[in-house]
């Protein structure tokens, strides 16, 4: 009962189709649920990839740019701090670190270093950041010259009002099925590692798009929207291949090619996101539908998944604006007690100054 009731066909399909109608027939191949299941496989043979990629590739790539880490001065094993550390907090407060002071008998610059470089310690290297970021460029920049070689000839790719010719009798091609198996095999790998990835600011928005997305793909594929579902995969790749490759850059210090390519980068992002998708797709998924079937819960819930994805391009572009500002830092690992100790000195420095 409670599948029929899932699969009912006025959820997924406009009046009157019907699953029936979607059976394959002469040669005609429809899309349907089963042939998802191998992304699951594809998601595993992805992270292998990924790894060999990692290996072979991204560092020696990141040893001909000259990334390496950098050598990070460890905290002392203190029994106390290290529980404090891990069941408490990792920026302890001054009453805090004033409590410990009194407890060890240290001072509290010593005990604000001994914080700083333990948080040193579970920050990940460069060459981590590196290798993720290459894997991610290579894999968008295949995507994206793919979506292209599926979508260039297709009358849809020119005209959007086609997406919707025969809707939902569309028949499934070969390029869309390795396209959005392909799409979504990724993304699963992306949660599947997700633990084991550098978290960034963005982490919780990072879960909502990926599972976003992994939700529209699949309903998409299980409704048929297969058109317009590979017009939003190549507007998505797009601007990640540019946004990849700007951080690849960075973590090789190469700061003014770093400094072009984010601007060419928010460019094609505000372009593409808060553009094209919106004034073009959304428009798309929105109105012309309606010239050929009434409104039902698969076109009311297609287009709010699209919209949750918007909103999430909204918090991005005010990251990227806030970045391009200097208002916005990355990722960077803290200063240790060198600069510390210099602000000290000048500080000193200053006073001696100012007493004379």
């Amino acid at each position: 009962m409670l599948s029929e009731w899932f699969w009912w066909e006025r959820l997924w399909l406009p009046r009157p189709v019907t699953w029936a109608d979607l059976e394959d027939r002469e040669g005609c191949v429809y899309a349907r649920v089963s042939h998802l299941y191998i992304t699951l496989p594809t998601a595993a043979i992805l992270l292998g990839l990924r790894a060999l990629y990692e290996r072979l590739i991204a560092e020696p790539l990141a040893e001909t740019l000259g990334v390496r880490d950098k050598n990070r001065k460890r905290a002392s094993y203190n029994p106390l701090l290290e529980e404090y550390y891990k069941t408490h907090s990792k920026r302890p407060t001054q009453a805090d670190i004033n409590g410990v002071c009194k407890k060890l008998g240290w001072s509290e610059r010593q005990v604000e270093r001994w914080f700083r470089r333990r948080r040193n310690q579970d920050r990940p290297g460069v060459l981590k950041k590196f290798k993720e970021a290459s894997w991610r460029f290579a894999f968008y920049l295949f995507s994206t010259f793919g979506g292209l070689l599926a979508l260039y000839d297709k009358p849809w790719f020119h005209d959007l009002k086609e997406v919707w010719a025969g809707f939902p009798k569309q028949p499934l091609l070969d390029s869309q099925y390795w396209y959005y198996i392909t799409e979504m095999s990724f993304y699963a790998s992306l949660l599947f590692s997700v633990a084991a990835d550098v978290k960034r600011k963005d982490f919780k928005e990072q879960l909502v798009h990926h599972w976003a997305t992994l939700t529209l793909l699949s309903f998409s594929w299980c409704a048929n929207y297969i058109r317009i579902g590979t017009l939003v995969m190549l507007v998505h790749d797009t601007s990640d291949v540019l946004l990849e490759s700007a951080k690849m850059l960075n973590y090789a210090g190469w700061e003014t090619a770093c400094n072009s390519l984010f601007v060419v980068f928010a460019l094609v992002f505000m372009v593409t996101r808060l553009i094209i998708f919106p004034f073009w797709l959304i428009h798309c998924t929105w109105f012309y539908p309606l010239d050929q079937f009434k409104p039902f819960f698969g076109y009311y819930f297609f287009n709010a998944m699209l919209v949750v994805l918007l909103l999430l391009h909204v918090f991005w572009a005010h990251l990227i604006l806030r970045m391009m500002k200097g208002d916005e830092r990355s990722d960077e690992e803290e200063d240790d007690e060198s600069e510390e100790e210099h602000k000290h000195t000048n500080g000193s420095g200053n006073g001696l100054s100012n007493g004379h």
